[in-house]
């Protein structure tokens, strides 16, 4: 199944997706929700670092 068959097809169509179609949508997906997963917990765990530091300093020993 050729991509643009893929990017022709919609989900609202009348005719079933085809197992190839399905599965290759799904893949799609999966690799999408993964990347937004890792671009939020990379802004999360800045934000959350730069809380520490507004709050705490760079975590130098202060005397």
């Amino acid at each position: 199944m050729s991509k643009d068959e893929i990017n022709k097809y919609r989900l609202t169509d009348m005719e079933e997706p085809s197992d190839e179609m399905l599965e290759y949508i799904m893949h799609e997906v999966a690799e999408e929700a993964k990347n937004q997963y890792n671009i939020a917990i990379e802004k999360y765990f800045s934000e959350m670092t730069e809380m520490y530091r507004k709050q705490y300093g760079n975590g130098e020993l202060q005397q």
